[in-house]
């Protein structure tokens, strides 16, 4: 596992060596990890690579068959959830649909027996924070989706958890509701500021919400860091490919938008130091070229290889290079992260030595 992220803040989770195997599928695979307090960090990665199994793992929904978890410096491996100090939220709506939206709210609270003034005013500030004044008498199927999701957060708040874990919360709403979710999340954590572990499979959710991404797959956590960090500088190709589109180009892995298509075979990018260079550029066909709103798709074929890879450039710069299919035109990255066609399946196993990676690239 790399960690390409910052760690001056305190633990407030620790897993050490969690393992976790149903039958012959081992769901978690000696995972160390650790989740800064305050922070919002996202379990991003395929179906079956252990991300929920590994939230429901703190929240002590399932139990390891080894390693420890601590939460707060408080060992809790075998401690049951509702003694964790844990807020959940799942991807499907938990709602008690015949409580109103301000007693499904203070449903935690009144089984804590917290005063009754105490209660309303807690729950008055919830639903101002989430957005939800003035829906307090309403009942779950008078909300829609993104609504009873924003109920549901503010039921896991008002208990004042330690941690709050979020399963893919956004997952059964559509894009739009989903992307405006996003936005306030990350408004809502800024606020409150408690230790929120989300689970996703949407690599924009993650790099749009997140301030540590942990990339997992077959049970092993790739590479832990900030959005940037994953994203600018992947710890293999699992996560390069698995956090965006990939072509490979002159034995190369970009990203398709690091990919400048142009008529010169002279065409420089500039540098650092404001001066232009023009090597690696290679000939290449135009195959396709599709419009995707402000931006523009190229499928290529290699002239020298045969290979296909896309470019992903902007629409001004397709509409000025009127590309036709059949074109041939000149290609160059401006920017390759320290990853080579050489090593798409290999993975560093962190002990000098390298195994099959689980993703394989086919290089153009």
């Amino acid at each position: 596992m790399t960690d390409t992220g910052p760690t001056s803040s305190a633990p407030a989770i620790v897993l050490h060596g969690a393992y976790k195997q149903y039958g012959h599928f081992v769901a978690l695979d000696r995972v160390d990890f650790v989740v800064p307090a305050g922070s919002l960090t996202a379990l991003l990665g395929p179906s079956g690579s252990g991300k929920s199994t590994l939230l429901r793992t703190i929240a002590g929904l399932d139990q390891p068959d080894s390693g420890t978890i601590t939460i707060n410096g408080r060992d809790v491996t075998r401690v049951p959830p509702q003694r964790r100090g844990i807020g959940f939220v799942f991807q499907h709506y938990a709602a008690f649909k015949h409580l109103t939206v301000r007693d499904n709210v203070a449903f935690g609270l009144k089984i804590r027996k917290r005063p009754k003034p105490e209660i309303k005013a807690k729950v008055d500030n919830l639903l101002e924070v989430v957005g939800l004044t003035g829906f307090q008498g309403r009942y779950p199927h008078q909300l829609s989706g993104g609504q009873r999701q924003r109920m549901a957060l503010a039921r896991a708040l008002a208990v004042d958890p330690e941690v709050l874990l979020l399963d893919e919360p956004f997952g059964a709403l559509d894009a739009k509701v989903r992307e405006d979710l996003r936005a306030w999340l990350r408004r809502l954590h800024d606020e409150v500021h408690v230790t929120t572990v989300l689970v996703t499979h949407d690599q924009a959710e993650a790099l749009d919400v997140a301030d540590r991404i942990a990339v997992l797959n077959k049970g092993r956590i790739e590479q832990i860091g900030s959005p940037t960090d994953v994203y600018d500088a992947p710890a293999n190709a699992f996560v390069m490919s698995f956090l965006g589109a990939v072509s490979s180009l002159n034995g190369a892995l970009v990203r398709p938008h690091d990919i400048r298509v142009g008529r010169n075979p002279q065409m420089a990018v500039a540098t650092a130091d404001g001066t232009g260079e023009s090597t690696g550029v290679s000939r290449a066909i135009v195959d396709r070229v599709v419009v995707l709103g402000f931006e523009v798709r190229v499928e290529l074929t290699s002239a020298a290889t045969g290979g296909a890879f896309t470019a992903q450039i902007t629409r001004g710069d397709a509409e000025a290079l009127a590309l036709r299919e059949g074109d041939t035109v000149y290609v160059r990255a401006t920017r390759v992260p320290p990853i080579s066609g050489e090593m798409a399946g290999r993975r560093d196993d962190g002990a000098g030595g390298t195994d099959e990676d689980r993703n394989t690239l086919t290089p153009a």
